[in-house]
Protein backbone atom coordinates (compact mmCIF):
# COMPACT_ATOMS: atom_id res chain seq x y z
CA UNK A 1 0.00 0.00 0.00
CA UNK A 2 1.63 3.64 -1.04
CA UNK A 3 2.22 6.15 1.91
CA UNK A 4 -0.83 8.18 0.18
CA UNK A 5 -3.68 5.50 0.64
CA UNK A 6 -1.62 4.79 4.02
CA UNK A 7 -2.22 7.98 5.11
CA UNK A 8 -6.00 8.56 3.80
CA UNK A 9 -6.74 5.45 5.42
CA UNK A 10 -5.29 6.86 8.88
CA UNK A 11 -6.72 9.88 8.44
CA UNK A 12 -10.27 8.50 7.70
CA UNK A 13 -10.06 6.48 10.81
CA UNK A 14 -8.72 9.54 12.94
CA UNK A 15 -11.87 11.48 11.84
CA UNK A 16 -14.43 8.67 12.90
CA UNK A 17 -12.98 8.06 15.97
CA UNK A 18 -12.34 12.18 16.53
CA UNK A 19 -9.14 11.83 17.09
CA UNK A 20 -7.81 14.05 14.38
CA UNK A 21 -9.47 17.68 15.68
CA UNK A 22 -7.04 19.83 17.04
CA UNK A 23 -7.74 21.10 20.98
CA UNK A 24 -10.48 23.26 20.22
CA UNK A 25 -11.72 22.01 16.76
CA UNK A 26 -10.64 24.79 14.83
CA UNK A 27 -8.47 22.79 11.94
CA UNK A 28 -9.83 20.90 9.30
CA UNK A 29 -9.40 17.23 9.65
CA UNK A 30 -11.41 16.28 6.48
CA UNK A 31 -9.29 13.66 4.06
CA UNK A 32 -8.29 16.44 1.76
CA UNK A 33 -7.54 18.92 3.93
CA UNK A 34 -5.37 16.25 5.68
CA UNK A 35 -4.08 15.37 2.15
CA UNK A 36 -3.51 19.14 1.29
CA UNK A 37 -1.46 19.61 4.40
CA UNK A 38 0.76 16.69 3.97
CA UNK A 39 1.51 18.04 0.22
CA UNK A 40 2.92 21.52 1.97
CA UNK A 41 4.86 19.08 4.40
CA UNK A 42 6.19 17.18 2.01
CA UNK A 43 6.68 20.30 -0.04
CA UNK A 44 8.02 22.83 2.41
CA UNK A 45 9.51 21.09 5.15
CA UNK A 46 10.57 16.59 3.69
CA UNK A 47 14.05 18.20 2.95
CA UNK A 48 14.99 18.43 6.79
CA UNK A 49 12.42 16.92 8.74
CA UNK A 50 10.50 13.77 9.23
CA UNK A 51 6.90 15.06 8.42
CA UNK A 52 4.72 11.70 8.36
CA UNK A 53 3.94 9.27 11.36
CA UNK A 54 7.05 6.81 11.29
CA UNK A 55 9.66 8.19 9.15
CA UNK A 56 13.27 9.69 9.76
CA UNK A 57 14.32 13.54 9.79
CA UNK A 58 17.06 14.04 7.19
CA UNK A 59 18.62 17.03 8.87
CA UNK A 60 20.29 15.75 12.02
CA UNK A 61 18.78 17.88 14.62
CA UNK A 62 15.77 18.68 12.78
CA UNK A 63 12.39 17.83 14.98
CA UNK A 64 9.91 15.27 13.89
CA UNK A 65 6.57 17.07 13.22
CA UNK A 66 4.85 14.21 14.95
CA UNK A 67 6.41 15.46 17.94
CA UNK A 68 6.31 19.15 17.61
CA UNK A 69 3.21 19.54 20.15
CA UNK A 70 5.67 18.41 22.91
CA UNK A 71 7.89 21.15 22.15
CA UNK A 72 4.71 23.83 21.87
CA UNK A 73 1.24 24.41 21.47
CA UNK A 74 0.33 23.60 17.73
CA UNK A 75 -1.58 26.97 17.44
CA UNK A 76 1.36 28.96 17.97
CA UNK A 77 2.29 27.90 14.29
CA UNK A 78 -0.52 30.17 12.90
CA UNK A 79 1.41 33.43 13.03
CA UNK A 80 4.69 32.61 12.08
CA UNK A 81 2.94 30.07 9.13
CA UNK A 82 1.25 33.61 7.36
CA UNK A 83 4.15 35.77 8.36
CA UNK A 84 7.07 33.39 7.12
CA UNK A 85 8.91 31.20 9.76
CA UNK A 86 12.02 32.54 10.47
CA UNK A 87 14.90 30.60 12.38
CA UNK A 88 17.89 31.19 14.54
CA UNK A 89 19.52 28.97 11.18
CA UNK A 90 20.54 29.69 7.95
CA UNK A 91 19.21 26.48 6.48
CA UNK A 92 15.84 26.69 7.11
CA UNK A 93 14.03 28.40 4.45
CA UNK A 94 11.80 31.68 4.77
CA UNK A 95 7.64 31.13 3.63
CA UNK A 96 4.30 32.18 4.11
CA UNK A 97 1.33 30.23 4.04
CA UNK A 98 -1.93 31.14 2.73
CA UNK A 99 -4.94 31.18 5.72
CA UNK A 100 -6.38 28.12 3.87
CA UNK A 101 -3.24 26.16 3.69
CA UNK A 102 -1.82 27.43 7.17
CA UNK A 103 -5.62 25.58 8.24
CA UNK A 104 -4.66 22.22 6.24
CA UNK A 105 -1.11 22.22 7.23
CA UNK A 106 -2.30 22.67 10.97
CA UNK A 107 -4.93 20.15 10.84
CA UNK A 108 -2.34 17.51 9.09
CA UNK A 109 0.42 18.14 12.22
CA UNK A 110 -2.24 17.56 14.90
CA UNK A 111 -3.41 14.97 13.15
CA UNK A 112 -0.16 12.82 13.19
CA UNK A 113 0.82 13.99 16.48
CA UNK A 114 2.65 11.31 19.13
CA UNK A 115 -0.73 9.81 21.46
Amino acid sequence: MSYRKLFLATALVAIVSGAAHGSDGAYPSDPVSLATGLELAEIHCASCHAVSIDDTSAQNGAPAFRDLSERYPLESLEEPLAEGIVTAHDNMPEFAFAPDDIDAFLGYLTSIQAR
